[in-house]
């Protein structure tokens, strides 16, 4: 054996015996710098984070991860998390590549992460408001089954204490290891959604970042009061090349971006990253003066059951200014057909309608009517409905 022979095979030995530690990040140089997915130029990614993850040369708005989403909207120290502890099972014992399980963790440990959700509640410029951030580094931000719960619970916290909900979106869609586990989440969101919005009357808004995809721009996404997206985002349900190619025909550039839906009319307003906490922040003061807004109650009822007839003609009756008589004309046999007004009752009613209409000369009945008290009903949750 020659000396290097030797030396060489001492040196494995010992490298065997005693390995070498990995090399940090920064010992590499990995973690330090990142390219640009639009204009391709080198950034700086402590200078990055600083920008929020907005690119120096082009203004190109790079993927942010969900802790620095939150950082960027809640202010500093009140942040509070909802179901940390939900984790995802395999119900379906997936398996392609690797098994479902296998992926799970590794999601996990490499982002810190129990599911592709964020969720909890915190201040917003001084705004209390219930946040849910979802993260696309967590296997392309699918939505499984704790996804869709988490949401949902976030929700229904939202409604029963009278928060405004945020949901900032990117995803890839409905998560495929899941099946059908993962496409019931669009039905049970939406059903939470509309008792958020439309029993409670309180405000949703949902931000579009790229990219908003599949199962959750058919669902959530689109379903707020205020839809907002980042520049350039791309947003759609099915890819571009299966459209192409069913529909057989060449789509625009700019299809599936932000600027495409906006022009279009499916999103509201396109807000850079730097703007959009303040751009949240006076929707959500403009909001607080919504008419028939009952912060913090869920209607469980109304205190006259109605008929769909009566409901839809009584809906009309209220978007309409009129006359304290044509009021009357409308309203009175309205009272009388409930189970729980006499006709006493219901003339009484009116007395009161009318004395105030005597002082409030050229205003509007329905709004006499909803100062109207009786014993321990609420009037107002009647109009409402």
């Amino acid at each position: 054996m020659s000396i290097l022979a030797w030396i060489e095979e001492q040196r494995k030995l010992k490298l065997l015996k005693n390995p070498k530690p990995a090399a940090t990040s920064t010992e590499t140089g990995q973690g330090l710098w990142t390219r640009c997915d639009n204009c391709g130029v080198i950034l700086y990614i402590k200078h990055l984070k600083e920008n929020q993850r907005v690119c120096f040369g082009c203004g190109y708005h790079l993927q942010m991860n969900s802790n620095e989403r939150i950082h960027s909207l809640v202010d500093q120290g009140t942040w509070r998390p909802l179901d940390e502890l939900l984790s995802p099972c395999d119900p379906l014992e997936f398996r392609d590549q690797k098994n479902y399980t296998e992926r799970l963790k590794e999601a996990q440990e490499r982002t810190g992460l129990q599911d592709a959700i964020q969720t909890g509640t915190g201040l917003l410029d001084d705004i209390p408001v219930a946040l849910g951030v979802m993260d696309f580094h967590f296997m392309g931000g699918s939505m499984g089954s704790v996804v869709g719960e988490k949401i949902t619970r976030l929700i229904e916290y939202a409604t029963q204490n009278g928060l405004p909900l945020i949901l900032v979106c990117a995803s890839g869609g409905a998560r495929m290891q899941e099946g059908i586990f993962s496409l019931m989440q669009m039905a049970k969101i939406s059903a939470a959604l509309q008792v958020h919005q439309n029993e409670a009357n309180l405000v949703y808004i949902s931000v579009l970042t790229s990219p908003t995809t599949g199962g959750v721009t058919a669902s959530f996404a689109m379903l707020g009061d205020f839809i907002f997206a980042e520049p350039k985002a791309l947003i759609g349900f099915a890819g571009r090349r299966v459209i192409e190619q069913t529909l057989q025909e060449k789509l625009p550039d700019d299809f599936q971006t932000a600027e495409y839906l906006l022009h279009h009319g499916l999103i509201d307003l396109i807000v850079p990253r730097s703007f959009l906490k303040q751009a949240l922040a006076e929707t959500l003061t403009l909001a607080k003066g919504a008419p028939f807004q009952e912060i913090g109650k869920i209607p469980y009822g109304v205190e006259f059951p109605m008929n769909l007839i009566d409901q839809e003609n009584w809906n009309r009756f209220i978007q309409t200014p009129t006359s304290y008589d044509d009021f009357v004309q409308n309203f009175e046999a309205l009272l009388k057909t409930q189970e729980n007004i006499q006709s006493g009752e219901s003339t009484q009613i009116l007395k009161n309608v009318k004395d105030n209409a005597e002082t409030t000369t050229g205003s509007n009945p329905i709004l006499w009517y909803s100062e109207y008290k009786d014993g321990n009903t609420n009037d107002v949750t009647f109009l409402n409905r």
